[in-house]
């Protein structure tokens, strides 16, 4: 049975319904997360991972640190992780280049995912310039839209090497300039709130187009990529804050890349703690050897976490990260947190 849809414009038919992001604070998971408390399997570890970061907020020595990897902030998580920063519920961000520029950044600029199907012909797609993502659609004109507005801020900055770091500040000083057509991004809300968001892969991304023609233009005097200051800026990071707290969503680069700041600050002569709390949500496998970057209890034989309050929680994380945020915004431990402006250690 043919999958095409029968209307005159099938693009726009495609591209019809919007994914709409979960407001953690307009609904109440603490009945759920406190039921799960006394299930068991999946429902049991998210419940002692909402307890664990319950716990790091009410630690007022503890700094949190946000990785993402995967597509939950296209498929309906955007808004959450917003929020975790705007009530101070992070103090840092590591994230893939998609979560921050094709998917968060993109929406700030007005654009939009839409609901679609998995068993769609994807040559179908492709014909109308639709990208997927299982069960969710982009319009491949609006990202080269966003590709263009990468190259622009680029053409915007020094012809220096700048941090992943500095960039993505000056995508939310963009944003607050008035060109966000979309209030309350990440990207915006941590420029605004000093918290810095670090992609220790940024050009596997819009921006990695956006910057190529940024480079294509200014051959002799362009800005490049400095990921190896991104990982000394987040080290200082790890070492300033002193106790520090892992959420994991997904795994990969960004899980990596803020559980290594303690070796790299042993390596660079300063003793610091491993970090007390971690949790992790993601689907991946231990059966490889890999799971997205080990689990965090071999992340203890590497002198990187603390195995007595981490906690691994094998779930799609759209499907629960909102619930673990929405417990902890309700019990309102954040309330009381100072804020850590961590941005500044580097004006």
């Amino acid at each position: 049975m043919s999958t095409k849809p029968k209307t005159k414009n099938e693009k726009a038919e495609l591209l019809s319904t919007p994914v709409e992001h979960m407001d953690m604070t307009a609904i109440d998971a603490r009945p759920i997360i406190d039921s799960m408390a006394k299930m068991s399997f999946t429902s049991r570890d998210l419940a002692r991972a909402a307890e664990i970061y319950n716990t790091m907020l009410a630690d007022e020595s503890c700094s949190i640190i946000l990785t993402l990897a995967g597509s939950t902030s296209a498929g309906g998580c955007m808004q959450v992780y917003s929020d975790l920063i705007k009530y101070n519920m992070v103090d840092a961000v590591v994230a893939t280049g998609a979560s921050i520029v094709d998917m968060d950044f993109f929406e700030a600029l007005g654009f939009r995912h839409f609901q679609g199907r998995p068993d769609v012909d994807d040559q179908y797609l492709r014909s109308h310039l639709v990208d997927r993502i299982y069960d969710t659609y982009i319009d491949e004109e609006d990202l080269q839209t966003c590709d263009t507005v990468i190259g622009e801020i680029a053409d915007g900055l020094p012809p220096q090497p700048h941090t992943s770091r500095q960039f993505i500040q000056a995508m939310g000083a963009y944003l607050a300039s008035g060109k966000a057509r979309k209030a309350g991004s990440l990207v915006q809300t941590a420029y605004e709130n000093d918290v810095p968001v670090f992609c220790p892969a940024f050009t596997d991304s819009s921006a990695g187009f956006g910057l190529v023609l940024h480079q294509d233009r200014n051959p002799e005097r362009h800005l490049t990529i400095d990921s190896i200051r991104d990982f000394r800026e987040l080290t200082d990071i790890k070492i300033k804050a002193g106790t520090t707290g892992l959420l994991m969503v997904g795994g990969g680069v960004p899980k990596n890349f803020a559980q290594d700041t303690v070796v790299c600050a042993e390596i660079l002569g300063h003793e610091v703690e491993v970090h007390k709390y971690a949790i992790q949500i993601t689907v991946a496998d231990v059966r490889d050897g890999a799971c997205s970057s080990s689990t965090l209890k071999e992340a203890a034989s590497w002198g990187k976490v603390d195995t007595a309050l981490e906690q691994m929680v094998f779930a799609e994380a759209g499907s629960v990260i909102p619930l673990l945020a929405s417990d902890a915004y309700h019990r309102g431990a954040w309330k009381d947190r100072p804020r850590r402006r961590f941005a500044r250690l580097f004006d």
